[in-house]
């Protein structure tokens, strides 16, 4: 989520390459954030290679907003 939050999208490769995850770790996740309906997922061909991109939803942004602001009490209270 940080990184579709400081970028307008993301596409699968690039998110792998900055997460260091692995691809099946990131499919996971990155399911799981499209059934919250956090992030949008959109699938396209660039020649003849398929593509999947990310962005986030306004609900993603706020509950992840939302998520910073409960950290940063935590931390704020140690």
């Amino acid at each position: 989520m940080s990184v579709l939050m400081v970028n307008e999208y993301a596409d699968f490769n690039m998110l792998k390459d900055l997460l260091g995850a692995t691809d099946g770790n990131l499919a996971s996740h990155t399911k799981a954030l499209e059934n919250a309906e956090y992030i949008k997922v959109e699938k396209q061909f660039i020649g003849r290679k398929p593509n999947t991109r990310y962005s986030t939803t306004a609900l993603g942004r706020e509950a992840f907003k939302k998520h910073i602001d409960a950290l940063e009490k935590l931390i704020n209270k140690i």
